[in-house]
């Protein structure tokens, strides 16, 4: 990828979080995901999009003045989203290309949970559940896993945290949580790594 490409990328999530708390692990994602060191990045991007709104609910619901931190057993599930969509935030935004079912799904009590796709690739990946990731066996060769099974779902992913820096960034603006400028445009970015 060219690194014009790349750095227009990068900025994109800078200029539209514009918050150091989260909008590192965005970049540093895209960072490992352009290196095609496909597990960090993906982790990283699901870090976050946790951090991101962990930051900007605990930012809503308290004066920001630099007080106590986000509370740590409020985690990327889909309470978490369900309660942010109360509050306004644009979590609509974290639905996958074709996930159809996430206001259902978010909706779903909790003796039937159904986990949405963010929620639930973030389960998996972060307590190192890759067993989906995993080349079956085919012949003489045995099931293998390598990160490189996570290069589609990382495309896909990298293209849902787009969608969400630019619908955070313009949400935190409105709510003067922002002071830089209008969000900028998504970049054009391929659809597929490496």
């Amino acid at each position: 990828m060219a690194q014009r490409q790349f750095s227009a990328e990068a900025n994109f999530f800078f200029e539209a979080l514009s918050a150091a708390e989260f909008h590192w692990f965005f970049v540093q994602g895209l960072t490992a995901l352009r290196a095609e060191l496909y597990l960090p990045g993906v982790s990283a991007l699901l870090n976050g999009v946790e951090a991101s709104l962990r930051v900007t609910m605990h930012q809503i619901a308290t004066e920001p003045t630099g007080g106590a931190e986000p509370s740590p057993y409020r985690v990327l599930s889909n309470v978490l989203l369900a309660s942010a969509r109360e509050a306004g935030l644009p979590v609509a935004a974290l639905a996958f290309p074709g996930e159809n079912d996430y206001s259902e799904k978010l909706a779903s009590p909790k003796k039937d949970r159904r986990d949405v796709e963010v929620v639930r690739l973030r389960n998996n990946i972060c307590h190192g559940n890759i067993f989906e990731f995993i080349t079956p066996k085919t012949g003489d060769v045995d099931a293998n896993f390598t990160p490189h099974g996570l290069r589609n779902v990382s495309a896909v992913l990298l293209g849902v945290c787009f969608e969400w820096a630019k619908a955070l960034g313009d949400f935190r603006r409105a709510n003067g949580l922002l002071h830089y400028g209008p969000t900028p445009p998504i970049p054009s970015t391929p659809l597929v790594m490496g």
